[in-house]
């Protein structure tokens, strides 16, 4: 649905303004590219965060689980 949508709104874009549109198409896989590695260090801390979180947590796991 969400893909739907964004393609709608393209289209819309593109009957007003197509230049604009035409450019959001070049643009938009570039900023992907340049956003990428941002989203795979979040990724990983929140993987660390996780981590550090289940082994802090387990000495009371272990408890309760006696």
């Amino acid at each position: 649905m969400k893909t739907l949508t964004a393609i709608l709104l393209w289209f819309i874009l593109f009957a007003l303004c197509w230049p604009l549109a035409i450019l959001l198409i070049f643009l938009l896989p570039l900023i992907w590219l340049i956003l990428l590695p941002f989203r795979l260090i979040g990724f990983t801390l929140d993987a660390v965060f996780k981590f550090i979180g289940a082994v802090l947590m387990l000495p009371f796991k272990i408890v309760k689980a006696l």
